[in-house]
């Protein structure tokens, strides 16, 4: 049987508000995150991504209120991330309405979180997100605190040892592509599914349904979208129902 592929919305938070820039700086308010996230859950988003994209740079927790105004609205699975650095942030963010949460640089500062977390509320909850930028000979590097700071790490080894350490499943962005519509990644999504088994994440460069068909071809088992739904470029339906005359197999709302 042929799992279905997703659709993810992606709501990068800044202050309680909506925002999308170009490689991860220039960021433009788009609206209210609670409602957004409602409207594309009627357009047949299959998950939300909700992401407090300030939150570990400032060095504060994740707006634990706009979670919970988000997650009444939605009966789709909502992921978190931002500010997340220990096993009690975990268990707040879930208790606030998440159903998994997205770790980034807590889990390059302390790894063992990704075990802790999923020992202790099942791998299903925890996603590791990872930042990467193309490096200038080859490979990428991962970054952290919203994009701003090289680790040094390979992200290709990086996402082996998430998986290994307990993340079920990886939420892989290329901070080179991201904003510019141009396509994902294809080479380091490739690179990455080459070598967990757990499920990927393509994030970074959506434009269009050709856009996301590729990702879905190269190994992804799920497409994360932003800007272009944001501003109206396109709706969630109508790249569904392309994906799906194209042979992927889709899940369309009712």
């Amino acid at each position: 049987m042929t799992l279905a592929r997703r659709i993810i919305a992606c709501l990068d938070v800044d202050e309680g508000k909506v925002v999308k820039g170009v490689g991860f700086v220039n960021l433009e308010a788009m609206g209210d995150p609670a409602a957004m996230a409602e409207r594309y859950e009627k357009e047949g988003a299959d998950e939300i991504v909700f992401l407090d994209v300030s939150a570990t740079h400032l060095g504060r927790s994740t707006l634990l209120d706009v979670v919970s105004r988000t997650a009444e609205r939605l009966f789709i699975p909502l992921t978190v991330g931002g500010g997340v650095r220990t096993a009690e942030d975990i268990d707040r963010v879930l208790r606030a309405g998440a159903d998994k949460i997205a770790i980034n640089s807590a889990a390059v500062q302390t790894p063992g979180l990704l075990t802790e977390g999923s020992e202790r509320f099942g791998a299903q909850c925890v996603v590791a997100s990872i930042d990467a930028r193309r490096r200038a000979g080859a490979g990428w590097e991962v970054y952290v605190s919203g994009g701003r700071k090289p680790t040094g790490l390979d992200a290709v080894e990086w996402a082996a040892r998430c998986a290994d350490l307990g993340a079920g499943e990886i939420l892989l962005t290329s901070i080179d592509r991201d904003g510019t519509r141009n396509g994902y990644d294809l080479e380091l999504l490739s690179a990455v599914c080459a070598v967990v088994s757990v499920p990927v994440i393509a994030s970074g460069g959506a434009g269009n349904a050709t856009h996301i068909a590729d990702a879905f071809s190269t190994g992804a088992d799920a497409a994360l979208l932003a800007g272009i739904l944001h501003d109206g470029t396109t709706d969630v339906r109508s790249l569904k129902t392309t994906l799906l005359g194209g042979g992927f197999p889709v899940r369309m709302a009712a």
